[in-house]
């Protein structure tokens, strides 16, 4: 009862006053009344950073990389249940003998609950056919630069606003599983695109490899990428505040690189159910199945979990070392034509008109004879004073 009058005996919001004179309904008050929280709104801001970035969308670049039959164009279509190559024509010996690389992009816009992906596939037929060596990777590298160069003019440019992202965000390498490891081919491409591209090695047609024979290749594959210094794109350390489950995904994923990797658009029947497989004499692979390959490791880490640092890392170190290497490069330049003391890298741009070269001629003119002027000057005022 004594509780209960001292409740209704003091009024609400309460003073320090009020506090000081009641001491005990001060204590009943704040274990049972919490005080209420204020309230600003930039709590909000990640809501408003996830609606912008649905209405504007998403672009992401995946190349592929290696020899014609490694299944490429299936795990592509499998990964992103999309069919890519519609019209794709197979070639006959004699015409891959004769084929050079080439670089053919394939885009397509795919939305998921509402969320927009505009997909480009890089494909890269004709590598590691018949090509020479010097020719392999060229074409591939020189297309790598020509994105960041685009994207260099185009963020230097007046208009800022919608500069379309074609960098290359992942390259995809294929490595075949009949072998002891990595070919001298496969060291020297990789080496050629590790500081340009984030490079994901996937063992292919994994389905005619036994599970020992996978893990020895694996283990062979890691041996001679840190032997031979290659580059592949490394997972983000998890932060210690991430849940259990994303370490544990995160754990997997560093386990079990290069990929081990089976494609297939066939629908079969396993077990009463309709699943994505290969039908052999023997029995059947199931590709989304995890005891058999890892392919819903490497959709996951692709679309779900790592697609965004994916593209943070070309942004941040591949395409900021190619920036860097072209104002340097451009101030290197300029210095040497002693056109000013602290040059300023500026892109060229589209060829000026006739009346736009004669206007900068004339302007050079006569800051070339106001330099003069001025040396002039600067001489006699010398002779006066000695």
């Amino acid at each position: 009862m004594l509780i209960k009058k001292n409740i209704t005996s003091i009024p609400l919001p309460l003073t320090k006053h009020d506090l000081m004179l009641n001491t005990s309904s001060f204590f009943f008050v704040s274990f049972f009344l919490p005080q209420e929280k204020q309230y600003v709104g930039f709590a909000t801001l990640p809501n408003q950073v996830h609606r912008k970035s649905v209405k504007k969308g998403f672009d992401f670049t995946l190349m592929v990389a290696g020899e014609s039959g490694m299944g490429k164009s299936t795990l592509v279509n499998s990964l992103f249940l999309t069919d890519l190559y519609k019209d794709r024509k197979l070639l006959n010996a004699e015409e891959r003998i004769n084929q050079t690389v080439e670089i053919i992009k394939h885009t397509v816009d795919i939305e998921e609950k509402g969320v927009k992906l505009k997909l480009t596939i890089v494909d890269t037929p004709g590598f590691g056919d018949a090509t020479c060596w010097p020719d392999i990777w060229k074409p591939i590298t020189d297309y790598i630069d020509q994105q960041f160069e685009q994207y260099f003019r185009d963020e230097s440019g007046l208009n800022r606003k919608n500069i379309q992202d074609n960098r290359v965000h992942c390259c995809l390498y294929f490595i075949p599983p009949f072998g002891h490891g990595l070919r001298p081919v496969d060291v020297e491409f990789m080496k050629a695109l590790h500081e340009k591209v984030n490079i994901i090695p996937l063992i292919a047609k994994a389905d005619c490899l036994t599970p020992n024979e996978i893990k020895k290749l694996k283990d062979r594959i890691r041996e001679e990428i840190d032997k031979f210094g290659i580059k592949v794109y490394q997972f983000p350390e998890c932060d210690s505040d991430e849940d259990e489950e994303f370490k544990q995904l995160d754990k997997e994923l560093k386990e079990c690189t290069p990929f081990a990797v089976i494609g297939s658009n066939t629908v079969v029947e396993a077990r009463g159910q309709r699943v994505r497989g290969r039908l052999y004499p023997w029995g059947i692979v199931e590709v989304e199945n995890q005891s058999h390959c890892d392919f819903v490791k490497l959709r996951n880490m692709l679309i779900r979990s790592h697609m965004h640092d994916l593209k943070d890392v070309t942004c941040d170190v591949h395409y900021e070392n190619y920036r860097a290497q072209c104002i340097q490069e451009m101030t290197s330049k300029l210095a040497q034509d002693n056109r000013m003391e602290s040059p300023i890298p500026i892109l060229p741009l589209s060829t000026p008109d006739v009346d736009t070269e004669k206007l900068i001629k004339m302007k050079d003119e006569e800051l070339k004879r106001m330099q003069e002027m001025l040396n002039k000057m600067q001489q006699q005022m010398h002779e006066k004073d000695q």
